[in-house]
């Protein structure tokens, strides 16, 4: 009987308790249920006039590089330059004795006199021979010597203007002027040397002059990048860069911004085979004399025309396996996913959008794990900038 009692007593409790924890149970959850969506931050796609650009890494070179040589033999007399100043075309920059070569000159000039008065006899010597021809008090065959002696004496005159001409060019080789204007390197060879000239091998190098204004860069292209190139041009979406009307912006190491400008002056006739590359070239101002020949810097060409691009920030896309996706939200505050194809990076945040985004699309750009498909959110309004206009 006092079981049954302790029995009876433990199920109202248990009944008095249920009864208690099932209202606050059901209150909790309709709570939950009545919970606003999640907030988000949405945009649409910043839309803006953009030029692609490819860049690539290349090394500046002259456009003009000399190797000083002597063209004739002998003993350095002075040296009229600084080592690594500035020299312009006709500056004199050496001195080779002229002395041997004056009197060289001298020699000539005095066989050219001579051979004129050979000319000078000989001439009239076929004068006379004719007049006495005439009448008969001379034979053909004197006065056949006598043309012939008048020819020789003529080409022996040719010969001796050639070595006054030889002589005085010599001569003038002695003065060692710039070719070209830009920085001279140092001198190679003191005053008193020997120096060894002529037009084989063996001479004498001087030093070496390369110009500054304008410079060259040279970079390689890849095999894919140039097919894409040639077929844009094929298909009208970009210039010709054989055209040499293509614009180009360079940088040096240090720099962040594109400060100099320049055109496209050669590409190369054939990809090298060992490299899958071809060779580039663009002419850049450089009146500053800033950038040396040797120096490496970054180069950009356009990859495409200026166009109208969709650009959105990297952290709206998100990866599902191979697809690229974006999150945008319709009108009733539901998340829609599409799936897009991406274009380049623009700048250090942004990517541009090749398909699948409307400009009229928002799409989340903030909150997006607490987005779910389907799902609804609360708007927020956000905007997307291009935060620098050079990029």
């Amino acid at each position: 009987m006092g079981i049954v009692v302790l029995l009876l007593a433990v199920a109202g409790f248990l009944a008095w308790h249920q009864g208690l924890i099932g209202p606050a149970s059901t209150t909790t959850a309709a709570a939950a249920t009545a919970a606003p969506p999640p907030s988000v931050v949405v945009s649409k796609p910043l839309v803006k006039r953009i030029t692609e650009w490819d860049e690539y890494t290349g090394q500046f070179t002259a456009v003009d590089s000399v190797e000083l040589r002597a063209r004739v033999s002998g003993y350095l007399q002075a040296i009229h330059f600084e080592d690594g100043q500035i020299v312009h075309e006709g500056d004199l920059l050496f001195e080779i004795d002229p002395r041997p070569f004056q009197i060289a000159l001298a020699s000539a000039q005095a066989q050219l006199e001579q051979a004129r008065a050979a000319s000078d006899l000989a001439i009239a010597q076929v004068k006379r021979s004719e007049a006495l021809r005439k009448n008969d008090f001379a034979s053909a065959s004197s006065y056949d010597e006598r043309v012939q002696q008048s020819r020789n004496a003529a080409a022996s005159i040719t010969v001796a203007q050639a070595a006054v001409d030889e002589a005085k060019l010599n001569l003038e080789y002695t003065r060692i002027t710039a070719p070209v204007t830009g920085r001279i390197s140092a001198h190679t060879i003191s005053v008193g040397n020997l120096v060894t000239g002529g037009s084989g091998g063996g001479t004498t190098l001087l030093t070496t002059i390369v110009s500054l204004d304008p410079i060259r860069l040279l970079f390689d292209v890849s095999e894919s990048n140039l097919l894409e190139y040639q077929r844009a041009i094929a298909e009208g979406r970009l210039k010709s860069v054989r055209e040499g009307s293509v614009e180009v912006q360079a940088q040096l190491i240090d720099e962040q911004k594109w400060s100099m400008k320049g055109t496209i002056d050669f590409i190369d006739n054939q990809v090298d085979r060992s490299a899958g590359t071809i060779r580039v070239r663009a002419l850049l101002p450089n009146p500053t004399l800033l950038v040396t020949p040797g120096q490496f810097g970054r180069v950009r060409i356009p990859g495409s025309e200026p166009y109208d691009a969709i650009l959105i920030p990297e952290a709206a896309i998100v990866s599902d396996q191979a697809r690229k996706l974006v999150m945008t939200v319709a009108d009733d505050g539901t998340v829609v996913p599409k799936v897009v194809r991406l274009g380049p990076n623009r700048g250090p945040d942004l990517r541009i959008i090749r398909s699948g985004l409307d400009p009229n699309d928002r799409i989340i750009i903030s909150g997006l794990l607490r987005a779910r498909p389907g799902g609804k959110v609360t708007v927020e309004e956000g905007k997307i900038d291009l935060p620098d206009p050079e990029e």
